[in-house]
């Protein structure tokens, strides 16, 4: 993959008429139009351990983009969701909501951040009790919800339910409706990927309020938000003790680790190579083709910026006529 720096959509700063806010994200740039539609950018910057790396990945945003494209169709009859429109494989516009302050994760499989947490002892995560002798990546007895507050800025914290809604971040009203819409979406998605071949062993959701009602918000089951394994050979893998063969971007976060980052005071993020930012790209294509079950079809990288901004401006019209 030649020239890499100037294939990936690494920022934007645009102005379009009637623009009322843009916010810069961890991976998405979005701005607010007129109060009420949001248009969001997924650039290609990717993030682990809540630190932005200093190298964007090609096409890894139009991945995460046409995937959560692909599963807010395939999860609407469950809970309305905030899309309107993808002019571009690297654009959604949507629906302006009021989000909650908290993102509803969930778990199927004791793998990642929960595992971590299991190991260093802990059997309680959010307020959930896990049982004694557990395996990293072992299947839970039933899917658990281990929800973190939603930070602007800095490390997303664990929290419990009881806690959010002491703490009033959310009513127990909503809350229980938040819990009823996770496990549906974890299921469906738990479908969708079998069939595929896959087991999605871990994802987060993001909720909001349009117009009093509960709407999903942002991304669904993409690797940004969602760990999956390889369903053939796992039962045989988990009980030879063999590590699982998963898409997510955890070997991100396992690279960062063995090269002494964890997002932490003082550390510094490792040198990252072309040959390993080309890795990470194609690792982001061969899980959107595993998931989707279709070829992954480039966008051309030239003119992108322009390209991406011209297709803004059009759908824009549309939706104002």
């Amino acid at each position: 993959m030649d020239n890499l720096k100037i294939m990936t959509l690494d920022k934007t700063n645009f102005k379009f008429n009637n623009q009322t806010a843009y916010y810069k994200g961890k991976v998405r740039d979005v701005y607010t139009i007129g109060d009420k539609t949001l248009v969001m950018i997924a650039s290609d910057r990717i993030s682990a351990f809540d630190v932005v790396l200093p190298r964007g990945i090609p096409y890894k945003g139009q991945v995460l983009n046409q995937i959560a494209e692909q599963f807010l169709g395939q999860t609407k009859d469950i809970v309305p969701n905030w899309l309107l429109s993808t002019p571009h494989p690297n654009v959604s516009i949507g629906k302006m909501c009021e989000p909650f302050k908290v993102e509803m994760v969930v778990r199927g499989y004791l793998a990642g951040h929960a595992a971590r947490t299991y190991n260093s002892g802990l059997r309680t995560l959010c307020g959930v009790n896990l049982p004694e002798g557990l395996k990293e990546n072992d299947k839970l007895s039933q899917p658990i919800i281990t929800p973190t507050t939603k930070a602007s800025e800095g490390h997303d914290e664990d929290i419990s339910k009881d806690e959010i809604i002491k703490q009033g971040i959310v009513s127990n009203e909503h809350y229980e409706q938040l819990e009823k819409y996770t496990l549906a979406l974890y299921a469906r998605g738990q479908e969708i990927a079998g069939k595929m071949g896959l087991i999605l062993v871990d994802t987060k959701y993001e909720f909001g309020l349009y117009n009093g009602e509960i709407t999903l918000m942002d991304e669904i089951h993409t690797p940004d938000s969602s760990r999956y394994f390889i369903k053939e050979g796992y039962e045989e893998r988990q009980k030879h003790g063999e590590e699982q063969k998963q898409l997510s971007k955890e070997f991100v976060r396992r690279w960062l680790i063995d090269n002494g980052f964890q997002g932490k005071d003082g550390q510094i993020i490792p040198e990252m190579s072309d040959a390993w930012v080309n890795e990470i790209s194609e690792r982001y294509i061969e899980l959107y083709e595993k998931v989707i079950g279709k070829k992954f079809i480039k966008t051309p990288p030239n003119n992108l910026i322009s390209e991406v901004e011209s297709s803004i401006v059009k759908a824009l019209e549309n939706i104002n006529r």
